[in-house]
């Protein structure tokens, strides 16, 4: 096992509810080979009157032994949600005076501060940044027509959401085609792929006219297919006409709720009403409205393309979820089996991803295990950039995950 301890480079704060139990710009970031990366605060950014010491001790191989401290509400779910080393072993000298939290009852996030001098949040442990998702996307050559997505390694949840797959098929082609722009694109997911090992995007061109292409693109890893689809291309036209559906009436950006559950720096994402919500009671029309920007945009409008489809499959399993009670996204690779199936997406106009865009979503339809439902993406001035339905799984597991093998990093 490998340990390594450096200093985070962003200020971290944890909470319990509307409680601020520990905040600092000072963490030390504790990475462990096949382990979550855990904060460690110093002790005086601590607010020691939240906690009341626990008698429970652990001994760890790597660290020592181990100290704890549970929420002062004293319930079940609040013991034992911090701890620390006294006298850790001198592998891990540096956490000594710092202390690390985890538990359900709390949040524990890390502030970015933006070029544009806004302050934003992502909860912790991280998945990456913007920029690790536009490197996966950024599909390279390997050969003709055939393109390399690399691995980012191991991560919190080890499956590649198809979001992603839609956006690497977009690039991909659009390599294949540099005189064109992707208009269109429909894919099915079939098997989930891992972060752990790189994918193989082959593209073959099913007809490349000067006006119109279209190409299949399928996306293996391992030698095993895990998505295929087509997707369509054009050399672009003036408007012979123009009509556009409006874009609904919701609250800015700066009056909706910051959505940290992601885990990626380099991207904002604010939900109306906090749609977007783990809460199994909660009960709702099956709607999610969100503001998404990225800190940083890409040179090539292809990749902004991507990086705007990558968000596409985020929201119906939840919107899908909201008029059942009992049901949340919180339940989603623990208690339920879910997956996005098939997505497919139009481009309308371009769009900057550093502005704001509004994604309307939409579930329309849910039963027999699936979900099915649609949504728009509109720039803060009306532009309708982009249209998409999606096809998704909500069924019940038929044995638990554990007994597979899988966690909730692992999808169905």
């Amino acid at each position: 096992m490998t340990t390594h301890i450096s200093p985070a480079p962003y200020t971290a704060q944890v909470w319990a509810g509307e409680r601020m139990v520990a905040e600092s710009d000072a963490c030390l970031l504790l990475t462990e080979t096949d382990h979550v990366d855990r904060l460690y605060f110093p002790e005086d950014a601590v607010r020691w009157e939240y906690l009341t010491p626990s008698p429970t001790k652990t001994v760890c191989p790597v660290e020592g032994e181990a100290v704890y401290w549970s929420l002062t509400d004293a319930e079940a779910r609040t013991a034992d949600v911090a701890w620390s080393y006294p006298t850790p072993l001198p592998d891990v000298a540096a956490i000594a005076g710092h202390v690390s939290f985890h538990s359900p009852a709390l949040t524990v996030v890390v502030l970015e501060r933006w070029p544009d001098g806004t302050t934003v949040p992502a909860r912790f442990p991280l998945w990456g940044d913007a920029v690790d998702l536009a490197r996966l996307i950024d599909v390279v050559p390997a050969e003709a027509l055939t393109f390399r997505g690399p691995a980012l390694g191991p991560t919190q949840r080890d499956v590649v959401e198809g979001g992603q797959l839609a956006a690497q098929a977009i690039v991909a082609t659009s390599k294949a085609l540099p005189s064109q722009r992707v208009t269109a694109v429909s894919m099915t997911f079939l098997k989930a792929a891992s972060f752990t090992a790189p994918l193989d995007v082959d593209v073959e061109l099913l007809r490349h006219g000067r006006t119109f292409s279209t190409a299949e693109v399928r996306i293996s890893q391992h030698g095993v297919l895990r998505s295929a689809g087509l997707v369509l291309a054009d050399a672009g036209a003036p408007d012979v006409m123009r009509d556009v559906d409006p874009m609904p009436s919701v609250p800015p950006p700066h009056e909706c709720v910051p959505f940290t559950g992601f885990g990626m720096t380099g991207r904002e994402i604010r939900v109306v009403d906090g749609a977007y919500d783990p809460d199994p009671d909660r009960v709702a029309p099956p709607r999610i409205d969100a503001w998404v920007r990225f800190r940083d945009s890409a040179d090539e409008g292809y990749l902004r393309q991507a990086l705007l489809a990558q968000s596409t499959t985020h929201w119906i399993i939840a919107a899908g979820m909201l008029p059942h009670k009992g049901f949340g996204e919180a339940q989603a690779h623990r208690t339920l089996s879910t997956g996005i199936m098939k997505a497919d997406i139009a481009f309308h106009d371009e769009v900057d991803i550093e502005d704001w865009l509004l994604y309307t979503n939409h579930a329309f339809w849910s039963g027999r295990g699936l979900v099915q439902g649609d949504g728009r993406v509109y720039t803060r001035d009306g532009t309708l950039a982009a249209s998409y339905t999606v096809q998704a799984m909500v069924r019940n597991f038929t044995r638990a995950p554990h007994e597979m093998g899988q966690d909730s990093r692992t999808a169905m």
